[in-house]
């Protein structure tokens, strides 16, 4: 049997879109939904083998919303505990992770600032570069920028090549 973590929908301490309230609710927040797993991804890595982040359908009074969680399939395994164990606090800013948030708010009214999942991932990218002598400007951009770049090839590549171009 699998159990599921709700990881939330956003960053716990940013703006995110309110189910009765956002105008475009389900755009927002599906959106924000999808960033906050790259972030996952780009401050803890891939999901080991025995669990999964997913979306997770949420029934409420005034319709669904949407949150990320992590289904847990292998509960004997060593890796994925580590990786439920680390998760499940989720994130506090989308900074912790490079991100920008991909949604921005002027009181009801959500204004998409990135759509793309591969400019979202290549924009953490960029952010988390390091400079030319090889070496992170901050110590956690390492893992960041290691972990995207992993989990995401094509998006790291994109990034290299805009680098060279400027």
């Amino acid at each position: 049997m699998s159990h599921i973590f709700d990881l939330g929908g956003a960053p716990a301490n940013e703006e995110c879109a309110q189910l009765g309230q956002t105008i475009d609710f389900d755009v927002a927040n599906t959106l924000e939904v999808m960033t906050y797993k790259l972030a996952i991804i780009a401050r803890h890595g891939m999901p080991p083998e025995g669990c999964k982040l997913i979306v997770h359908n949420n029934r409420h009074d005034f319709g669904c919303y949407r949150t990320l969680a992590l289904r847990v399939e292998d509960e004997d395994s060593e890796a994925v505990a580590a990786y439920a164990q680390a998760v499940e606090e989720g994130l506090g800013s989308w900074i912790e992770a490079g991100f920008t948030p991909p949604v921005g708010y002027a009181g009801k009214v959500a204004t998409i600032e990135r759509a793309e999942h591969a400019e979202l991932v290549i924009g953490a990218l960029l952010t988390t570069r390091p400079g030319p002598d090889g070496t992170f400007p901050v110590a956690d951009f390492a893992i960041l920028h290691g972990n995207l770049a992993a989990a995401f090839p094509e998006q790291a590549e994109a990034a290299r090549q805009r680098l060279t171009a400027a």
